[in-house]
């Protein structure tokens, strides 16, 4: 027969032991806040004459990410109207007649789902299922991310393409100048590790 004093000392190990698993098999979110100075987004544009090279910049972006459950929330906004190539003529034009910036100024992706290992300190790929809004319509959209850790930094890269054309977006080719129907999307992106 065990002592009563042994016996609770037993219960409060088990019940200790018990409370490091479940923290270990559910950790805490991770969130993330981009810096939107120290992230890039550029985009590629194959054409019959040259390749169109440009950027967009990012107005603002959050993350949530969950080990425990995989799910992902947050908002990731690109400032539509911020789409430049260097050549001004072809910007206007992608503006008024291509993105429509005026009436779809915000370029958004809200993520849903995450998988991979989620780590700041071993970082490694990651995949991010979410929807893509552009040019006011919705499109699921999946990102294979690399992580990389520098001392306090975590940054994100990823490459996507989109089908502009299928999406309902005009096709700025004419008869002599043709330009690809999708558009190639690189994206590196920075942020504190949380703690």
């Amino acid at each position: 027969m065990i002592p009563f004093r042994l016996g609770l000392s037993i219960a409060a190990l088990l019940l200790s032991s018990s409370a490091v698993a479940q923290g270990q098999s559910d950790p805490a979110a991770l969130n993330f806040r981009l810096d939107t100075a120290a992230t890039t987004i550029r985009w590629t544009l194959g054409a019959t004459v040259h390749t169109v090279h440009g950027t967009f910049r990012l107005k603002s972006g959050e993350l949530r990410l969950d080990p425990a459950t995989r799910g992902a929330s947050g908002l990731i906004s690109v400032d539509a109207t911020t789409g430049e190539s260097g050549n001004g003529a072809r910007d206007r034009r992608m503006h008024r007649e291509i993105l429509e910036s005026s009436q779809h100024p915000a370029i958004t992706f809200r993520p849903t789902h995450v998988t991979g290992t989620l780590n700041p300190v071993t970082t490694g790929p990651i995949t991010l299922d979410g929807v893509l809004t552009l040019h006011g319509q919705d499109h699921p959209l999946q990102l294979a991310i690399t992580l990389h850790r520098n001392g306090d930094v975590l940054t994100a890269e990823t490459n996507f393409d989109v089908p502009y054309v299928a999406w309902g977006m005009k096709d700025p080719s004419t008869f002599i100048f043709r330009v690809e129907k999708q558009v190639h999307i690189d994206v590196s992106a920075a942020a504190p590790v949380p703690r």
